[in-house]
């Protein structure tokens, strides 16, 4: 059960990564359409599969109840989901380190002399 635990929260944080990549680069490039895409779809879809329905929430509001009226708004938003998504990231890391380490100190290596 521990190894398809682990599983899961490394697939969840490499999927993880590749989105906020996305994200990044479409931000840097000043892609409006794509970020909405990203932030809608991608990150909606990511953070329920994740189980985080605080994220999924907050993607989904930034379109359904409060629209943005201005570019420099909209960034904004998409910048505060950019950070949580990142926070988020740092935890999967911390947690698929603990993962690691307890595998390893449960199965020791054998050494031979």
């Amino acid at each position: 059960m521990l190894q398809c635990n682990m599983t899961h929260s490394i697939d969840t944080q490499l999927a993880l990564e590749d989105l906020l990549g996305d994200l990044h680069f479409a931000r840097k490039h000043d892609q409006l359409g794509r970020l909405a895409l990203l932030a809608y779809c991608e990150v909606k879809g990511w953070a329920r599969r994740a189980g985080k329905p605080d994220v999924a929430d907050k993607a989904l509001q930034m379109f359904s109840e409060n629209p943005r009226r201005s570019k420099a708004e909209f960034l904004e938003e998409i910048d505060k989901l950019i950070a949580t998504l990142e926070l988020h990231e740092n935890e999967y890391r911390r947690t698929n380190a603990r993962f690691a380490l307890n595998a390893s100190s449960t199965h020791p290596t054998m050494e031979y002399h």
